[in-house]
């Protein structure tokens, strides 16, 4: 036993706490029930009390669970945005599209003839390629990347009664009436159409989407807000980008489209069948000359038949630049034939022509 003075007194009783105000005695039954905070229970965000386990303890994320209901209304709101889209034809341009669409959380799934599966990999992206593989999957939205010329051969390939019935169909063509009457055709009533044209590619968009025309037509859309909703979605895609978000007939795009890019194409592939090179004393307007030349050119020549043979509008272009070309020429050797006059009748003192001298 130790010495007397080196014993530890006996700690003192405690003092208990003073009595709540009276005033604050009513507000005492409005403290959660015992059982609430009982070591050898938890309260769930369904409002259960479930056990915590034999030792008896309470983990501090099962507490915070009681006070999670807003976060947790978000994120199931979140996952009701993150739609499963399918794109069909993932090459250069399906790849382009699908890098913004994960990298906004959405889930992709590829298809093509080609084995692009570990491009697909790279992505976070599931690739498959039987299209019954991918029809199984139930996709909320299947885009279409596909040439103009082999839209309607791979449209038909799908096994669509593998689908939903409400699923959602969006074409990203750089024409519009062909797909818009293809998918009327050939989809069944249920399925909603979108027609879509994001005016940039993988050269003109790799900086960023910020400022670019992206343009859409609602060309069937259902009336339930489940619908409206997944379409909603899809367009917030691009306008969370910072895509300038054009709302426009598949006509009127035809219309525009001749001149914007059946034009744009058919300039820089003529001025490819001259074979221009750079030179030394290259001007600011021959370089963009040239830039011209090669912007259109990377693009297949497929591309730039399917914009001549799938829009009425471009016969008529072309007519049209010939008749232009023809009236240039016309005025300019009009002129040259003027001169050519004036030097052959005038005489070298400034005189009337040779003829009348001479009379």
């Amino acid at each position: 036993m130790l010495p007397t003075q080196y014993r530890f007194a006996s700690p003192s009783p405690p003092i208990p706490p003073p009595p709540p105000p009276r005033g604050l005695r009513n507000m005492l039954s409005l403290r959660p029930k015992p059982a609430l905070f009982n070591p050898f229970f938890r309260l769930t965000t369904s409002g259960r009390l479930r056990r915590t386990g034999a030792g008896g303890a309470m983990r501090a994320m099962d507490a915070a669970q009681v006070f999670d209901h807003e976060s947790g209304a978000s994120e199931e709101l979140d996952q009701r945005a993150r739609l499963k889209i399918a794109i069909v034809g993932f090459g250069n341009f399906g790849q382009f599209l699908a890098r913004t669409f994960a990298a906004q959380g959405h889930a992709i799934i590829g298809h093509s003839r080609s084995d692009h599966s570990a491009a697909a990999r790279s992505l976070g992206a599931a690739f498959f390629r039987d299209p019954h593989d991918l029809c199984e999957q139930h996709p909320d939205v299947v885009v279409l990347c596909t040439s103009i010329l082999s839209t309607e051969a791979v449209l038909r390939s799908l096994p669509l009664q593998r689908l939903r019935r409400s699923t959602l169909f969006v074409d990203v063509l750089s024409v519009k009436e062909f797909p818009k009457n293809l998918l009327l055709q050939l989809l069944p009533p249920d399925f909603d159409i979108l027609c879509t044209h994001p005016m940039f590619g993988p050269e003109s968009g790799k900086h960023g989407w910020t400022g670019l025309p992206f343009v859409y037509d609602k060309v069937r859309i259902g009336d339930s807000e489940d619908r409206a909703n997944r379409c909603r979605c899809f367009l917030d895609i691009f306008a969370r980008e910072g895509c300038r978000m054009v709302e426009m007939s598949c006509t009127e795009h035809d219309e525009n489209a001749a001149e914007i890019q059946f034009l744009t194409h058919t300039v820089g592939r003529l001025l490819a069948k001259l074979d221009l090179k750079p030179t030394p004393i290259n001007t600011k307007g021959f370089e963009t000359l040239l830039e011209l030349v090669e912007n259109t050119c990377s693009d297949s020549f497929d591309l730039y038949n399917g914009l001549f043979m799938y829009n009425n509008n471009s016969t008529e272009l072309l007519e049209r630049l010939e008749l232009a070309f023809n009236s240039l020429r016309k005025e300019l050797f009009g002129r040259l034939h003027v001169n050519l006059r004036k030097q052959l009748f005038q005489s070298p003192n400034g005189g009337g022509s040779p003829g009348a001298e001479e009379n």
